[in-house]
């Protein structure tokens, strides 16, 4: 009976690890189209910036590494959006940080 509770346990966090990437998701959507003062968009546009160097540099890693050991490449969308997402709001709260607000 233990296992069946820690299991259940570790799905109710899973489940919840999964709702925060979905939140996060779309609080990145919803920060890209909300009108600013100019210190608020030169802080998104530093932190979409780094985003989309990370997610790049990730991708080609990727690519290059499925090339030369000659394998399959498959690429889980929410895994990238996600992993973007997380990037995008880390850059976002450092720049907010660094510039204020």
């Amino acid at each position: 009976m233990q296992s069946m509770s820690g299991m259940a346990i570790f799905l109710w966090i899973f489940l919840g690890f999964l709702l925060l990437l979905i939140v996060l998701d779309a609080a990145m959507i919803i920060s890209l189209v909300r009108p600013g003062d100019e210190r608020r968009q030169i802080m998104v546009w530093k932190a979409s910036t780094g985003t989309l160097m990370g997610t790049v540099g990730s991708l080609m890693i990727h690519v290059i590494e499925k090339l030369v050991r000659g394998e399959e490449m498959l690429v889980n969308p929410f895994i990238h959006l996600s992993v973007a997402a997380l990037m995008y709001f880390v850059l976002l709260l450092y720049y907010k940080r660094k510039y204020g607000g």
